[in-house]
Parts: structure tokens; sequence; C-alpha cells
């Protein structure tokens, strides 16, 4: 799922949306960047920096916008809004007046904005800066002008721009065999009908306590479930090692050859590895430990370094920080093995989705407040007895003050024509089928729900249990 950061310079808008759109422009890609460049405009080419500038003699006016490469978030939106409008706003420009709006929040993504007023050449110009942090890392746009002539041409310029996922976010692509499906018990199932799922490719994904077991052959691969201290703002080396001290260090023992790495890109991926003694069985093991943008940690345990390398097609000892981070795709692609079927007895209860997006409007050269524009939506689910559902949709959206809202709902009965699909009665006045499936986290599950109608999105809308 892509999203849009908008701004512009008479009003400074910042503006998230759930879903992409198309221009008939050719778009041109920088990091984690989309967009489509100024026609016209010089193009100035850097390893961590793509400008894009226009002069005109005769006026005697200019703009450049620059889009940064990514880096390494601190932790937080207010500690890389900071670091970055101190590294590209007053080391450069040495701009004053800083007017900065809250940081708002969609989708794992934090953005915050803030505008200020240099002196070039003996006259006024405007710097307008827009951080955006998820994902474990930070990107800015940096936008400077002496003119509101360049107004239209900034704003058609970021209107372009698509803020890209990490491409190894889950979206379901992982085929399963709905006939080897088993109704198995395992540990922390939660009173749900499927707690194993064999794959197609031979990997069987199990439901445990702490982690999704993927196992095929003499590999095991362990997804683990968020825990508290192994993700935090660090250099790779201690990052690394302290998860490896929290969720791996407690089931092995006699650690030889350990080791970290990572490769310098934009969702950085990190490896700890090193040879164990498996305490449940005694024997010895190969573990390499990773993780990649929104993957989790996940672990793989091998019987010796000569069959991970069989298995994954890559010696983890040959990483270094300038490899190609395509090596790393089999490792990142595991995540999408949590995954896991559905029954029409899943579902009794209530199930939310929430989006809020938030436009701060700022006058780009008085700083002066213009008011705030707010899109938020709810989605919610309500199962009962003999299939029955509920289905209500609020939609709030306008100036704060002059807000709109739109209210729809409609009830039916659901059933479950296979292991990956439901089908509603009536959503929005006709009938809907959606592909569905659970993903595990520690002691829940999230519902992922794909309109069928519409596959090719590759959009799923998730809920929550209440």
């Amino acid at each position: 799922m892509n999203k849009k950061i908008i701004f512009g310079v008479y009003s400074f808008t910042i503006l998230l949306l759930l879903n992409a759109f198309t221009v008939s422009a050719q778009k041109e890609t920088f990091d984690i960047i989309t967009y489509t460049a100024p026609q016209g405009w010089q193009t100035d080419y850097k390893h961590n920096v793509i400008s894009f500038t226009n002069t005109n003699n005769k006026k005697k006016t200019w703009c450049q916008i620059g889009i940064y490469r990514s880096t390494a978030s601190k932790g937080s939106i207010e500690s890389d809004f900071d670091k970055e409008w101190s590294e590209l706003v007053v080391k450069q420009y040495k701009a004053v007046d800083l007017k900065a709006n809250e940081a708002t929040t969609t989708d794992n993504w934090k953005v915050k904005a803030g505008l200020g007023v240099f002196s070039f050449n003996n006259a006024e110009a405007s710097v307008m800066l827009t951080t955006m942090t998820g994902y474990d890392v930070c990107v800015s746009i940096l936008a400077i002008s002496n003119s509101a002539d360049y107004t239209t041409d900034i704003q058609n310029f970021l209107e372009s721009i698509d803020l890209q996922k990490p491409a190894n976010a889950v979206t379901g692509s992982v085929s399963a065999n709905p006939s080897t499906l088993q109704n198995t018990k395992a540990v922390n199932t939660g009173n749900y009908a499927f707690s194993t799922t064999n794959f197609d490719d031979g990997w069987t994904s199990t439901v445990q306590e702490d982690w999704i077991e993927v196992k095929k052959e003499t590999v095991k691969v362990l997804i683990h479930y968020p825990k508290e201290g192994t993700i935090f703002p660090a250099d790779p080396e201690p990052l690394t090692v302290a998860a490896w001290n929290i969720l791996v260090a407690p089931r092995y023992s006699n650690l030889k050859n350990f080791k970290t790495s990572y490769i310098s890109t934009y969702d950085r991926p990190y490896l700890g590895m090193g040879s164990v003694t498996e305490n449940s069985s005694g024997k010895e093991v190969y573990v390499v430990l990773f993780r990649q943008g929104q993957s989790g940690w996940i672990e793989f345990v091998c019987p010796d370094k000569a069959s991970f390398i069989q298995n994954f097609k890559f010696d983890p000892d040959a990483i270094r920080w300038d490899s190609e981070s395509d090596l790393l795709k089999p490792l990142a692609q595991m995540s999408g093995y949590n995954k896991f079927a559905v029954a029409a007895s899943d579902f009794k209860g209530s199930w939310t989705s929430d989006f809020t997006g938030v436009q701060q409007l700022y006058h780009a050269y008085t700083g002066n407040y213009a008011g705030m524009n707010i899109n938020q939506s709810n989605e919610a689910f309500e199962f009962g007895a003999g299939n029955t559902y509920n289905w209500k949709l609020l939609v709030v959206n306008g100036m704060v003050g002059a807000t709109k809202y739109a209210n729809v709902q409609s009830t039916g009965k659901f059933t479950v024509p296979n292991n990956w699909q439901l089908r509603f009665t009536d959503i929005e006045g006709k009938p809907k089928l959606c592909h569905a499936y659970f993903s595990c986290i520690k002691g829940a599950r999230l519902l992922h729900l794909l309109d069928a109608q519409y596959p090719g999105s590759g959009i799923y809308t998730v809920y929550g249990k209440k």
C-alpha cells in the first residue's frame, strides 16, 4: 500500500491517503519514493539526495525541491524531525521562525512538517521540511523558494509522490492448498479452527505461544511475535545482539563463531549468526537471526551452515554492508507464512478497522495556522449466531468546524465457500466475496480481507478483534 505525501507552497498541507492513484506522466524512483519529475527543471543526482531546480533570470526567482535518501530512524518522529531540521535546514540555510505541526499517524507512518524563513542574497526565502518515520526508517522532502510563482509546480510535483512500504510486507501471495489443511490443536489456538497450514511448497506453519513455527524437512523457521527490548534505535550490532540475547540465547548454549552483519539500504536488513547447542535436544545447530522492515525477527535453525546455504542460496558470512539486498529475499519472504485459514466458527464477536488522516494547513510565508482537515473512518463487523452479521462504516471528513460524515450499515448472513474466502449477502447494497486469512500475534489474531473483485490491488483491510 502506498502513501501519498502532499504539501503546497501557499497552504503548506500534509495529506496521507489510503490508496494510490495514477498519473499519465512518466514515473521515476529514488530510494523508497516514486515521483514525476517537473518538466524543464535541472536535475542533480547525488548519493543521498536528488534535487530539481528552476531559475527565472528575468524575474530573479528560483525554486529547488530535494528528496533525501532514507536513513535509520532514531526511534520517534520527534527525534527524526529535530535531527532532519538541524541537519538539512539550520546547518544549510540558517533558517529561523520554525512553525511545526503536531505529528500525525497513519498505518505505521508518522509525519511531521515544519517551515521557516532564511535570507538569500539579502532577500527572504521560505524553506519547508516534511519528515516521515516508519518501518524503522525516516525520509525527508525539502522545498525552498523565494517566490510564490512556483506554487503550482511544487504542488504538481508533490502530488505525484508515492512513499512505498517495505517490499516484504505480508500481501497474502503465498498459496496454500485447502485440501491439505489440518484441524490441529496447538499452543495458543484461541479456539480458532485452524492452527496449522500445509503450504503447497512443502512448508508447514503451526501457531505456537511465542512464535509461528515453520518447518520443511530438516529446516525450522521461527517467526517471532513482537517482544519488548528487541526493537529500538541503535546501530546494527547492538540491536542484533540485544534481540539475540532475548529471543535466541535462552534456548541454546555453547555459542561459537557468532557475528552480526547488515546491508546498507533503506529497509536495512539485520543478521546475527552462529553455531549453538540446542538445549532441548543436545544437538549442535546453525542459527541465523534476521529482520528487515516489517518482517519482525525471524530465526532460521538448520543442522549446519551448509544446509542453510543449500536452502536459502547464499552464505550469511559473506554478507557485507554493500551486498545486494536481493540475496536476502528468501529470508524476508518467510514472514508470509504467518497465514492461517478461516472457518465459520472463528468470527463471533466484534472486529474493527480504523483509519485517520489529517491535513495541517499553514501559510508558507506568515506561518499563520490556516485550519485542519480530517479524514477518518471506522469499519466494524459484529458476527452473531447463525452466521449473521451487522456491518457498519462511519466516515468523517472536512475542515474542523465544518466536518461532514456518512454512516452506512447493513445486516445479512455470511458463508465460507472455502477456507480462504468469506461471502457476505449485503455490503453497500450488494453481495460481496472476499479473500480471507488470519495472521497471528501473541495471544490474538488479525483478520485480513481483500475484495475478490479487485484482487490485483494487493491491499488487504486488516481487522482486530475487540
